[in-house]
């Protein structure tokens, strides 16, 4: 089952916005010009155009054309999909590069298998990252993926997609519907230190994550630990 091609076009919009390509202000090619871009046909750049605009990224001027708002859709799910949680005290956005540390496939272990709804003995894909700003080391995670839903997922590094949760939708029809955090602080370990460039004693506000689709099955897990020196975590989701 693939992606609605419309949606795959509406998040590489996304993408432009959310990467500063498309500023606040940014008047938008005609639909035509845009169908052209992206190989696909003038109704299918008018409904991604459309969700864009309904969630508030774009807004439609009748003399103008269709315009980038700058006002982020905090209140959805493709906002969770799209921008780093870690912003600016200021309250600003801010871009994270991902940096794979290990990616390998094992044996789920008894809470893995369990908060996954998975069997004992069957096997998940398990991400190690690190996430930088600006170049520094702010957080790290590791995601937790039931193999049996990603049977051709690459164990490459370099092949690991920079977003997971659209990966799901995009290739392999798996809508994300709901995800259930549970946010705690603890004192950093030494992976922590070492990861985040931090000197013990300090502290790191740890993230776990299960994210389920529209029938409530657990599709992935995520542990985030970050450090928040210098940033602070927003999250607003309905």
């Amino acid at each position: 089952m693939h992606s609605p091609i419309y949606r795959a076009v509406a998040s590489q919009i996304a993408d432009r916005i959310a990467s500063g390509t498309w500023p606040a202000g940014t008047v938008l090619p005609a639909e035509t010009a845009l169908a052209q871009e992206f190989r696909v046909s003038v109704g299918t750049v008018r409904r991604a155009l459309g969700e864009l605009t309904a969630e508030g990224s774009l807004v439609r001027r009748r003399k103008t054309g269709t315009v980038v708002t700058g006002r982020s859709p905090k209140h959805n799910l493709r906002f969770y999909f799209h921008y780093f949680r870690l912003h600016k005290r200021t309250g600003e956005m801010q871009n994270s590069i991902p940096r794979i540390l290990a990616v390998t496939r094992r044996t789920a272990t008894s809470h893995e298998a369990q908060t996954l709804g998975i069997g004992a003995e069957e096997d998940v894909v398990h991400i190690h990252r690190v996430r930088e700003v600006e170049g520094r080391p702010v957080m790290h995670e590791e995601v937790v993926i039931p193999a049996v839903l990603i049977p051709d997922f690459s164990l490459e590094k370099e092949k690991i997609p920079e977003r997971l949760y659209p990966m799901f939708w995009h290739r392999y029809g798996i809508k994300i519907s709901a995800i259930r955090e549970m946010i705690e602080a603890e004192l950093a370990t030494e992976q922590d230190c070492r990861f985040l460039d931090l000197s013990a004693p300090a502290a790191v506000l740890v993230i776990n994550e299960v994210a389920y689709d529209e029938q409530a099955r657990p599709i992935l897990m995520n542990s985030h630990r970050a450090t928040t020196a210098n940033d602070v975590y927003i999250n607003e989701i309905q």
